[in-house]
């Protein structure tokens, strides 16, 4: 953490953390790899993996898609049909071996204990996000849910984000993202957020940024940092 952005940490209220989901929360960007990188064979498409996620990771499924089928007017219930054969191909694989990224529940539970608001901003839909709540029993659930199927853009711009601050009733500057991925890192700037890099798939150089107070591989790191005890709440 540079000196510069553990001051903002220490002098900025923060009310708020708002989580992304895959890859943030839980260890499934393998699983949608795999599926997505699936659904491009099966459709004749010929992309490297590691260029399909860097364009696809953040945005909703609606826009993967149009992405890469290269159609972008394409109907949205054929779309959404689409993604929702993908999706239940990722969930079927990763369902029987479910993990969450390395300390998120202590550290949930830690925020809560605190009184700090807590919201889920994903790209995900519906049926995901239930699928991971489901898997992941976060007591008390999250305040606020914004998905990627309520007519909201993907990230990098800042809808989700900002739509998941406003449910939870903070505002933008008194909140910090937890993001796996460039595009998320980009929509908290977009939206005004402070940022935390959670390093499951990207590096912390991919992830920086002047908004970002520190890159982790996981949230034990949090923990033992006392991140939370660190915060200036308000």
């Amino acid at each position: 953490m540079t000196q510069t952005n553990a001051l903002q940490l220490s002098l900025v209220p923060v009310k708020g953390l708002i989580f992304d989901m895959d890859g943030t929360m839980i260890d499934s960007m393998p699983h949608h790899s795999s599926t997505w990188l699936d659904f491009a064979k099966k459709h004749q498409v010929n992309m490297e993996i590691d260029e399909l996620m860097r364009r696809t990771t953040g945005r909703t499924g609606l826009e993967c898609v149009r992405l890469i089928l290269d159609q972008p007017e394409m109907d949205e219930a054929q779309a959404w049909a689409l993604v929702h054969e993908k999706e239940q191909l990722y969930r079927d694989i990763f369902g029987p071996i479910f993990a969450e990224v390395k300390g998120f529940t202590p550290f949930y539970a830690a925020a809560r204990a605190r009184g700090l608001k807590v919201g889920v901003g994903t790209a995900g839909d519906i049926h995901n996000v239930e699928f991971a709540m489901g898997h992941l029993k976060m007591n008390p659930p999250p305040d606020a849910i914004a998905r990627g199927d309520e007519g909201l853009t993907g990230k990098p711009t800042p809808a989700i984000f900002l739509a998941a601050a406003q449910r939870i009733g903070v505002a933008p500057e008194n909140c910090i993202v937890f993001e796996d991925a460039p595009f998320g890192i980009e929509a908290a700037r977009r939206a005004g957020m402070r940022a935390v890099g959670v390093c499951t798939t990207n590096t912390a150089e991919e992830l920086a940024g002047p908004h970002v107070i520190t890159c982790v591989r996981n949230f034990e790191e949090l923990l033992n940092s006392n991140f939370l005890g660190n915060l200036h709440a308000a």
